[in-house]
């Protein structure tokens, strides 16, 4: 079975979203802000994967 492009796409855009986590917490030393944004965009990646397995 070939890949999803949706899935794909999330995990590129989960890899995106460390990448920005990591400057903010390392550069602006911003911690609340971050965590959230590093919740919210790797868990696309986890209701893809529920939804190609489901």
């Amino acid at each position: 079975m070939s890949e999803s492009i949706v899935g794909k796409k999330s995990f590129d855009l989960a890899v995106n979203i460390i990448a920005v986590y990591k400057k903010l917490v390392a550069d602006k030393k911003e911690f609340v802000l971050s965590k959230q944004i590093l919740r919210s965009g790797t868990s696309v990646g986890a209701n893809v994967r529920e939804a190609l397995n489901g």
